[in-house]
C-alpha cells in the first residue's frame, strides 16, 4: 500500500472587490484623477456593472461612508470604447472622520490600505 502525505492547505487572504476598488479610487483621488467605469474595469479586471454596484456600497456607512462624486466626462477628452451617450467619471472622497472609521474596524471590516502613489 502506498503512503501519501497530507499537505496542509495554506489559505491566502483574497482582497474583496470593494477593497480593491476603494484603494484604486483613493489613489486616483491623490493624483486628482477622475475615472470612468471602463477605465476602472481595465485597471481592476472587474466588470463595469459590478464596479457600479461597489461604488454604491462605498457610500454606505458600514462600508466607509465615502462620498462618490460623479460628473459627465468633458467632450474634448478622448473616449475609448464608448461610442455614444454621456460618459460619467467618478472620484471617491472620505467623509467619515478617522475616529469613527476605527470603530467600524472593530466589527471585522478591513480598512483600505494607505499606499503611497506616484502620479
Amino acid at each position: 500500500m502506498r503512503r501519501t502525505q497530507r499537505r496542509e492547505l495554506v489559505r491566502v487572504a483574497r482582497r474583496r472587490q470593494r477593497d480593491v476598488l476603494c484603494d484604486v479610487m483613493l489613489s486616483a483621488r491623490q493624483c486628482e484623477t477622475w475615472l470612468t467605469l471602463e477605465e476602472l474595469a481595465k485597471l481592476t479586471h472587474y466588470p463595469p456593472a459590478s464596479i457600479s454596484a461597489q461604488l454604491r456600497h462605498l457610500r454606505k456607512p458600514e462600508y466607509g461612508g465615502y462620498a462618490v462624486e460623479k460628473r459627465p466626462r468633458e467632450v474634448g477628452k478622448v473616449l475609448r470604447g464608448e461610442d455614444f451617450g454621456t460618459v460619467w467619471e467618478y472620484q471617491l472622497r472620505r467623509t467619515v472622520p478617522r475616529k469613527l472609521a476605527g470603530a467600524r474596524l472593530r466589527s471585522g471590516a478591513r480598512e483600505p490600505s494607505q499606499h503611497s502613489v506616484a502620479c
